[in-house]
């Protein structure tokens, strides 16, 4: 990782860069297939699957009898790490459960306001170099809570045809209703638009690659609900002087590992720390499965040693990271001081592994930047908050000279009718 040393404020936007998404081109590339899954429904989209999976399917639905073989598949070992990620991850949302709060702003004025479930929702589960059915738990355990009644899963097809059963097996652990067999845009297009198969639902769940980042944003613009923006993987680590090198390299590579896109950044205030920091990512990164994969996304990744804490976390604000570790024995009043990340691990002894798997929090979060206004996926998000308000006769007439005033301002006399009648009106 390049190492650099007291960054001016003037450059942080230059040194805080991600790797560049051509997104005009990946829209030109991704429309086409938008279209044609949209109007060829289950052909094209099996067409698709053959072109870009190189898997020949003669139907995208998962039958019984796959979803029965994989259960002897997974083994016991991995069905129990799954059933313990799966109670906290439930504890965690089941907390965000909110009843509806009467308020009377005024005399005969009540108003509320209920959260009512999103009644279709899709997942999207990411196949390709690693099956993500941690992400099953994540995003199938809220909507459960919720109470979506449609919760489909979409997800690439392996070499053999078949979904991977881990994947399975979270879907049946948490209550999926469906799951198909289709990855990349194909698969958010056919959840956008139904095909003959596959549902149309109103929000769109899941991380991806680039094309899946794409897709999504484009019916995003009109035709269904997503998540949030998303991007590559990223994280950032504050380390100070009471930090363990060996423990920041793995922190550092376990989200470099995910993609060759990933960035990590590194903030420190010692040049020995750093020094230490990269010995050790390139011991660790040597004996890895994925090096390949974490070597080109450490090439985009950068250490940063700074004058002070405070300009430390001045950069990580505004660099606004998905996932932020504070490596300090000072790190729960470090924690005070951060504005923008999508989700922030406290301490020595908290890897963001903890948050990926089984802490409890959700690990579908904003990335790109976008934390500085995003949140990531929660209870709420599963949900749309309708208002209410009831108004009796004495209410409207305790508020009927403040909205006809303000209709009248407003040159809106239709509204201003609309109180005045029910006023005047002996009869009402």
């Amino acid at each position: 990782m390049q190492i650099i040393s007291s960054p001016e404020r003037s450059s942080w936007p230059v040194l805080l860069e991600r790797p560049m998404l051509r997104t005009r081109d990946l829209d030109s590339m991704v429309q086409p297939i938008l279209d044609g899954v949209r109007s060829g429904g289950d052909k094209m989209l099996l067409a698709y699957t053959e072109k870009f999976d190189k898997v020949k399917l003669a139907t995208v639905r998962v039958s019984n009898q796959e979803f029965s073989e994989s259960e002897s598949l997974v083994s016991d070992r991995l069905k129990q790490a799954m059933q313990h990620a799966a109670r906290n991850i439930e504890a965690f949302h089941l907390a965000q459960v909110s009843a509806p709060q009467k308020i009377t702003t005024a005399g005969g004025v009540t108003c509320w306001q209920k959260p009512v479930s999103i009644g279709k929702v899709g997942l999207y589960i990411p196949g390709g170099t690693a099956p993500l059915f941690s992400t099953v738990l994540m995003l199938a355990i809220p909507a459960r809570i919720a109470g979506c009644s449609t919760r489909i899963l979409c997800t690439p097809p392996m070499a053999d045809g078949k979904v991977h059963p881990a994947v399975l097996y979270a879907a049946g652990l948490t209550g999926v209703t469906d799951v198909f067999k289709a990855g990349g845009a194909q698969a958010i297009a056919a959840m956008a638009y139904g095909t003959e198969t596959i549902p149309a639902v109103y929000k769109i769940f899941g991380p991806g690659n680039q094309y899946v980042t794409a897709a999504k944003q484009l019916v995003a613009r009109g035709d269904v609900a997503i998540d949030m923006p998303a991007g590559p993987s990223e994280l950032a680590v504050v380390a100070d002087e009471t930090a363990n090198p060996a423990w920041v390299a793995s922190d550092l590579l376990s989200q470099a590992e995910h993609g060759t896109d990933s960035q990590v950044l590194l903030f420190t205030l010692s040049l020995e720390m750093a020094e230490a920091v990269n010995r050790e990512v390139m011991t660790q990164l040597s004996v890895l499965p994925r090096k390949d994969i974490a070597t080109l996304a450490l090439n985009h990744s950068r250490t940063f040693v700074c004058r002070s804490m405070e300009e430390a976390i001045g950069m990580v604000n505004a660099y606004a990271p998905e996932h932020l570790i504070l490596a300090s024995d000072q790190a729960i009043d470090l924690a005070e001081k951060i504005e923008n990340a999508g989700s922030v691990f406290i301490g020595h002894f908290t890897p963001e592994s903890a948050g990926d798997y089984a802490s409890g929090t959700n690990h579908t979060l904003p990335t790109n930047g976008y934390a500085r206004a995003y949140n990531g996926v929660n209870l709420d998000s599963f949900v749309k908050k309708i208002t209410f308000q009831h108004v009796t006769r004495e209410g409207l007439a305790n508020l009927g000279e403040t909205i006809m005033t303000m209709a009248h301002a407003e040159e809106l006399m239709a509204h201003r009718n609309a109180v005045s009648i029910r006023l005047t009106d002996q009869h009402g």
